[in-house]
């Protein structure tokens, strides 16, 4: 069974967009997926990258075009300027990490739930209460929104520097460890398909 690992932002727009795509290409492929939620404004500080609030406007005029035909080509709802944007990502990310350690629930479905919270319902993705109801939308015990924070907080950081190792850089990332090959972005999701029918 091929292994997906899987690099993310939980407010990235571009984790949004990628809805539930790898959970159906992993199915189709019998291949199982890591999730590991990181901190991505630090992956953009280590690895070169320039954080969104310091990019040139010509470059961030770009991104919000790209947003829109995305959002319209998958015909998913967005709010392109969420409020209170960014988030604080770490409490929504330790759920996701104490959740897939918990298991009993689907995981896929509570970090798509979670970017959609953000990116279409205008939610809060640091309060407890959004990221329990996800959580328990979902099938997990909503308890895990305090009762993991230790655990995903060791992990949190882990997974940080495990894509930096790794040679991860953006959101979504995944990375097929048998083989090492990378994809990076949504839009790539198709040659990650077409890599695991080769396996």
């Amino acid at each position: 069974m091929a292994r997906i690992d899987y690099f993310f932002g939980v407010f990235s727009p571009w984790t949004y967009l990628a809805g539930l795509r790898l959970e159906e290409i992993a199915a189709r492929h019998g291949a199982e997926i890591i999730y590991k939620p990181l901190d991505l404004l630090g992956l953009f500080d280590r690895t070169g990258g320039v954080r969104p609030a310091q990019r040139h406007q010509s470059r961030m005029e770009y991104r919000m075009q790209e947003l829109k035909r995305w959002s319209a080509k998958l015909g998913m709802k967005m709010n392109f300027t969420p409020p209170g944007y960014p988030p604080n990502p770490a409490p929504a990310s330790y759920a996701i990490i104490a959740a897939q350690k918990a298991g009993g629930g689907d995981i896929g479905g509570l970090v798509h739930a979670i970017a959609r919270a953000c990116w279409a319902e205008d939610k809060d993705i640091a309060s407890d209460e959004v990221i329990r109801a996800a959580l328990e939308a979902n099938g997990f015990d909503g308890n895990l929104v305090t009762t993991g924070l230790f655990d995903g907080a060791i992990a949190y950081e882990r997974n940080l520097e495990e894509a930096v190792e790794r040679g991860a850089f953006g959101s979504p990332f995944y990375i097929v460890a048998e083989t090492d090959e990378r994809f990076w972005g949504q839009d790539r999701l198709h040659f990650l398909d077409d890599h695991l029918g080769t396996l």
